[in-house]
């Protein structure tokens, strides 16, 4: 672990602290609590997030100068004050299942002077009495009938629950009047603190000269490289989303664990900030990848998704999911593609010209399902995203994922980057033909990029009849095969229907819709922008 500067103050004493900006404006450091899903508990941690690493540090005592022993165990000497006693307060207990830990140390007093002790030790020995399996009432007895000059050696608890601990010189929680029970929460200062009847004026505790002089720092705890790394509310498996809590999973799998703030802004600060430095990332492994594929075979867009399963009801989970638009494809992976032999790897693979892609619905934090009108949607009322945004992604058969992102300028991303693939996929293309029958014969059914839809017959290939795009009018299906596509005749301006059976319908109609928007968008330029609605949210 590399050891960092002395920490800010609101961190030094125990105060969680908002997001601070370092002296470089590409470094970000704050205060979060780590969240222990074993035992319960959440501790400080401080976050430095740069460019490329997000660095999780804890905090620790080491030695900054003399000859000492190690920091992990110091023997210091208390001398009780008239007026403050030792100075210093006390939390948890064996029968609490944590150790007694030092909650509090009051400025100028005893504890104070000896600058060897820190909120956050836990109490090893008094005296020389081994306190580490004691009960909170006991330390309370021995350190208040220690006598006058009290030795302690402690140890910091780098991961104390956070309730342990309290700032410097704050107030802590009162003691139910005449309850002899202790609490890991009920702080003993007060007990400690007084003057016994037979205590005389006495020296101040101060270092003495040789002795080693001890810091509490930020240390370096676990860093995650940001390239290919992925964030989210939601944890794999889980079913439901955590309100005030992210989780940052690196490429080689190393995770942040849940790191919760305290406030709904603070986590959309950071899901952001870490979402945004994920994302310039992400871009240039793209430009990288694309130097080594043709034209033809270019990455659009590609990142991290959770996916849906289940149905609608109560009992939804979630599994990370990363996704790519590359060339004509839309490739499903479980891990991100890292070199050119991984893009066989994907899990699902879909030619675009037969996907529909659909903002339909908004996944709202109570696990309702919601019309998406995103315009109403725009700022939670502590000013973060409501969040996560979902997508379809409709494919043949009539299957379909469901996927959500955390940010509506994810979602904004997405819905763009499918419609520029789709719209290219189909200009490359430029045609697609699908076998089916109309009145028992077997015909092929022929969408083209410049001439529209043409049926002929299989066999002798003659054509039975052509359409331009302009003149389909209409269309409806029986959800299964069967559908029939209403046409206007340019003579006589009556409507001509036409009934044909196909054995995957979905990846027809798919088509039809992609070859009808791409030959729009191909003669008027904005219209991919009307057809945005994650888009118009944003720009609301």
């Amino acid at each position: 672990m590399s050891a960092e500067g002395p920490p800010p103050p609101a961190a030094r004493r125990g105060r969680p602290g908002r997001l601070q900006v370092s002296a470089r404006p590409s470094t970000k450091t704050g205060i979060a609590l780590l969240h222990d899903e074993v035992s319960g508990h959440a501790y400080d941690v401080r976050l430095k997030l740069t460019k490329e690493v997000l660095t999780i540090q804890k905090q620790d005592v080491i030695c900054v100068s003399g000859s000492g022993p190690s920091a992990n165990h110091r023997t210091v000497t208390l001398r009780r004050q008239p007026v403050g006693g030792l100075g210093l307060s006390i939390k948890g207990g064996v029968e609490h299942g944590v150790p007694v830990v030092i909650s509090k140390i009051f400025r100028d007093l005893a504890a104070d002077q000896t600058g060897m002790l820190f909120v956050g030790d836990a109490l090893l020995q008094v005296n020389g009495i081994n306190v580490e399996s004691a009960t909170h009432k006991e330390v309370v007895h021995l350190l208040k009938n220690a006598g006058d000059e009290v030795t302690v050696t402690v140890e910091y608890l780098r991961e104390a629950p956070s309730f342990l601990k309290l700032p410097l010189g704050s107030p802590g929680p009162a003691s139910q009047p005449g309850s002899g029970a202790s609490s890991p929460l009920f702080d003993s200062g007060l007990h400690l603190n007084g003057a016994s009847s037979n205590t005389a004026p006495s020296s101040p505790s101060s270092p003495v000269a040789n002795e080693p002089k001890y810091e509490k720092r930020w240390l370096d705890a676990l860093s995650l490289p940001l390239s290919m790394a992925r964030v989210s509310r939601c944890k794999a498996g889980a079913d439901t989303f955590r309100s005030s809590a992210i989780q940052v999973q690196a490429l080689d799998g190393a995770s942040s664990g849940p790191l919760q703030f305290h406030t709904a802004q603070e986590r959309a600060d950071w899901l952001r900030m870490v979402s945004a430095n994920i994302s310039d990332l992400m871009l240039r492994n793209m430009k990288m990848a694309n130097k080594c594929c043709s034209p033809c075979d270019q990455v659009i867009h590609m990142g991290w998704v959770s996916e849906r399963l289940g149905g609608a009801g109560s009992s939804q989970t979630f599994r990370p999911r990363f996704l790519a638009l590359r060339g004509s494809s839309l490739y499903v992976f479980i891990s991100p593609p890292v070199s050119t032999l991984d893009w066989v790897r994907a899990e699902k693979t879909y030619h675009l010209c037969e996907v529909l892609f659909k903002v339909h619905k908004l996944w709202l934090p109570d696990d309702c399902w919601a019309q998406a009108s995103l315009s109403l949607g725009l700022q939670d009322p502590d000013g973060g995203d409501h969040g996560p945004f979902c997508f379809s992604v409709l494919v043949g058969h009539g299957g379909s994922h469901v996927f959500s992102v955390e940010l509506g300028s994810e979602l904004a991303a997405w819905e763009l980057s499918f419609q520029r693939a789709t719209f290219r996929a189909v200009q490359r293309t430029r045609s697609k033909t699908y076998i089916c029958s109309g009145q028992g014969d077997t015909l092929c059914f022929t969408v083209d990029f410049a001439l529209g839809f043409t049926c002929f017959d299989s066999k002798t290939k003659s054509v039975l009849w052509r359409f331009k795009f302009s003149q389909l009018k209409g269309s409806s299906d029986d959800g299964k095969a069967r559908v029939k596509l209403l046409f206007q005749s340019l003579d006589t301006k009556q409507i001509e229907m036409k009934e044909l059976e196909f054995q995957d319908l979905t990846a027809v109609l798919h088509c039809i819709h992609s070859f009808v928007a791409a030959r729009v968008a191909s003669v008027d330029p904005a219209f991919m922008d009307t057809q945005s609605i994650a888009g118009r949210y944003m720009s609301s």
